[in-house]
């Protein structure tokens, strides 16, 4: 019961984090304001409460900068954020590999290579309006997955070695075919490598209502089945003699991720080791528990890539650096501390 506790007020102090954060961070940029300021506009704007009295004004423009441009910017990094902290926990306990995150599968650079398409054959928006982007990445990830999954499998069963070796064959695979795709892109090739570098410009509510259904529909059945990853850590055998339907739960998470990451790199780009650093850094805080390290998880790739957005948007204003750059500065070196690291603070 105590422990319970203890991840409980975990859980709560990192979400009043994220929201000081997001808070502060709407106050940052070419249109300073005051955090009391933001506050009331967002009451004002969400809630509908106007009998607050600010203590100074400000304009219509500044209202709108802190509502339509600001404010879904961050809550949309907040999600990407999330769900790429979500599968790299899922990952890395499904393969019991540190390094492991959504791109080691190849599953990004599927997805890259269906949104790729979609942007330079022009149907963008023509086929499902604005979920066609997303819609083509899921089958770019999807097929990724798919036969990644049948390379890898071995009669019924799919090791999780051969997993890893055909998700890094299969990774550069369509990163090549993306490359392939850029050489003939023509006047299109600067909005395709910097869509690929990953950031977060010009987004607004309409890209996070695109995400918000994947992430929902990727993050609950993997909320659902944290105490089956549990006991797959217990290897797949134990966790089968325990009642674990070790196959197909395999396909289930597998699934969840790639609908997650396929959302988020259909609205961001590739934004690279978020999936790395955030569940490694979480597991060595709280343990390798996945009912408490799936959602501190989740808070805390949402915390930095809000922050990192924040920094991609105003280090070198007025241009903008994108999210993609600022995550692998700080993942690269992060991933040769861990390839040199001899011994594992805390195991699988």
């Amino acid at each position: 019961m105590g422990q319970i506790l203890k991840w409980r007020l975990i859980f709560i102090a990192l979400l009043l984090l994220l929201f000081l954060i997001i808070m502060a961070c709407l106050t940052i940029g070419p249109a300073p304001g005051s955090i009391l300021n933001v506050f009331l506009i967002l009451a004002k704007k969400i809630l509908g409460l106007t009998f607050f009295k600010p203590e100074e004004k400000w304009s219509s423009t500044f209202e709108t900068i802190i509502f339509a441009v600001r404010l879904p910017r961050l809550i949309l990094a907040a999600l990407i954020g999330a769900a790429l902290a979500s599968a790299g926990v899922v990952l890395q306990g499904l393969l019991k590999n540190p390094l492991a995150d959504p791109y080691i599968l190849g599953i990004s650079s599927g997805a890259a290579l269906g949104a790729t398409l979609a942007i330079l054959l022009g149907v963008g928006s023509s086929l499902f309006g604005s979920y066609t982007l997303p819609a083509m990445a899921f089958i770019g990830a999807i097929i990724t997955i798919f036969i990644v999954y049948n390379i890898s499998r071995v009669g019924q069963q799919v090791p999780m070695g051969n997993l890893l070796l055909a998700g890094i064959a299969a990774g550069a695979f369509f990163s090549a075919l993306v490359t392939l795709v850029m050489v003939f892109s023509g006047e299109d090739l600067h909005a395709v490598i910097f869509w690929l570098m990953g950031g977060l410009a010009n987004r607004g509510w309409g890209h996070v209502k695109v995400i918000l259904p994947y992430f929902l529909v990727g993050i609950i059945p993997i909320y659902l089945t944290r105490r089956k990853l549990n006991l797959l850590l217990l290897g797949e055998e134990a966790a089968q003699h325990l009642g674990v339907e070790v196959e197909t739960l395999k396909v289930i998470l597998l699934g969840a991720v790639t609908l997650m990451v396929a959302a988020s790199v259909s609205v961001s780009g590739i934004i690279g080791f978020v999936g790395l650093i955030i569940p490694h850094i979480f597991r060595l805080l709280v343990g390798p528990d996945h009912r408490i390290l799936l959602p501190v998880s989740a808070l805390g790739g949402a915390i930095f890539l809000v922050l990192m957005d924040t920094l991609a948007r105003t280090a070198a204003a007025p241009l903008e650096i994108p999210v993609g750059v600022i995550t692998a500065l700080c993942g690269g070196p992060f991933f040769i501390y861990l390839l040199r690291k001899k011994k594992s603070t805390v195991g699988f």
